[in-house]
């Protein structure tokens, strides 16, 4: 039997409860990471409403970064590859324009019981028990970020048995825990280099950098990742798209 979207009355248009139901469908997991979804017009038919309904939905979930439209192939889930997390997360570019693609070295997991702003910020009670990840991140064989993250350990089991943790790590959530990462939000700052850091970094204490706060929420909106990066940024910037 065909599932009818209900049409009553109220604040939120049609193609926002469209797009709240296959939204859930992938939380839930009915389409996989990388699944090609029914056409515009098997969704209309099935969810009784518009094609264009369906497709307005469609492209607010694209803005979202949840799903990709391939003109004459179909929409499809989407993947948190390597290159995907890079173009959509990381936003550090070389003076001359171009993305750096950042390696990692000096990682180190430990599993700890949250502090009360690790608590704060991932929404955890207290005593829970979370992953630190501490890693250094290079361009070109420099580097220029020294990074903490942050996770609940309780939806990440066994991350300390991982052999090597990835350059980028929403692929491998995605992957492993079945956790997308539907959106970030980040707060900058400026700060100076404590002595433990500059030496991470291979720069004088006290030398500026900038400090990003990044909260990661997965699809059920709930809070993942804490990362706290702090960027030596010379010869680079932050550039952020606002649409």
């Amino acid at each position: 039997m065909a599932a009818k979207v209900m049409q009553r009355p109220g604040p939120r248009p049609l193609y926002a409860q469209v797009r709240q139901l296959l939204r859930q469908r992938i939380e839930e997991g009915s389409w996989t990471p990388g699944a090609m979804l029914p056409s515009e017009f098997a969704l209309a038919d099935e969810l009784g409403v518009s094609q264009g309904t369906v497709r307005k939905a469609l492209d607010a979930l694209a803005e979202e970064g949840l799903v990709v439209r391939r003109q004459g192939r179909g929409t499809f889930v989407a993947e948190h590859t390597p290159a995907e997390v890079l173009f959509r997360f990381f936003k550090l570019y070389s003076a001359s324009g171009e993305r750096v693609l950042p390696e990692s070295r000096d990682t180190l997991v430990r599993a700890a019981k949250a502090t009360r702003r690790e608590a704060e910020e991932l929404a955890l009670s207290a005593g829970d028990e979370v992953w630190r990840i501490k890693r250094t991140r290079l361009a070109g064989g420099r580097p220029f970020v020294r990074e903490t993250i942050t996770l609940p350990k309780r939806r990440l089991p066994g991350l300390d048995a991982q052999d090597t943790l990835p350059n980028t790590l929403y692929d491998l959530f995605q992957r492993e825990y079945g956790l997308t990462i539907a959106r970030a939000e980040e707060r900058i700052d400026a700060v100076a280099a404590s002595v433990r850091d500059a030496r991470h970094l291979d720069i004088a204490p006290g030398t500026p950098l900038l400090r990003i706060d990044r909260l990661a929420y997965a699809l059920d909106d709930q809070p993942i990742e804490w990362r706290v990066s702090l960027c030596h940024l010379k010869g680079m910037h932050y550039l952020a798209t606002l649409r």
